[in-house]
């Protein structure tokens, strides 16, 4: 069932007039689509389009001692870290956000969250309904409420979120800082 809740996809450019289905870097799939998040996930592109992030939050099967170990210091409902060689371009960068119509897309949905359904794919050209600047980035993250965490490395965390029983994302991880050395 498609939701009603607007889709919206982030750019650094205000200019887009119309979306065309590409393939996505890093993906499996040849198949050419239209990436768009729903509203309720957006604070997933509160960045600059190359920054590597890693987000979780708890599932209803989330054990008590991953629940305990990763958000036992926070009342967030998701958790998202960050490399600190990324803050100035994150303060700096200049985001817009556009609204798209739902007719055309359908739901991405993981086997590890059936629950979420955050992701939309479409495989035609999506004109935009309207674009708006997000404004500054971190006060976006702020209204969200999700907490921001900053490390050296996502690596260990990556690592550990796999190992986990949350929902977990790693966002151009292509673009993260290389793993330490043991």
């Amino acid at each position: 069932m498609m939701s009603t809740a607007a889709l919206l996809h982030f750019s650094e450019n205000p200019e887009i007039t119309v979306f065309h289905p590409r393939l996505a870097p890093g993906k499996d799939d040849p198949t050419p689509l239209v990436w768009a998040i729903a509203e309720s996930h957006a604070f997933l592109y509160y960045f600059p389009r190359d920054c590597p992030r890693v987000v979780c939050w708890p599932l209803p099967t989330t054990s008590p001692e991953d629940l305990h170990h990763f958000f036992g210091l926070t009342n967030a409902e998701a958790i998202v870290t960050v490399e600190g060689a990324w803050l100035e371009r994150i303060a700096a960068a200049r985001l817009y956000q556009y609204r798209l119509p739902n007719e055309s897309f359908v739901p991405v949905v993981p086997e590890s969250d059936p629950g979420f359904h955050g992701a939309h794919t479409a495989q035609v050209s999506v004109h935009p309904l309207s674009v708006e600047p997000v404004g500054d980035l971190l006060i976006a993250l702020r209204d969200a409420q999700v907490e921001i965490r900053i490390t050296a490395s996502v690596w260990p965390l990556m690592d550990a979120l796999v190992a986990s029983t949350l929902h977990y994302s790693g966002i151009r991880l292509r673009n993260a800082a290389p793993r330490p050395s043991p």
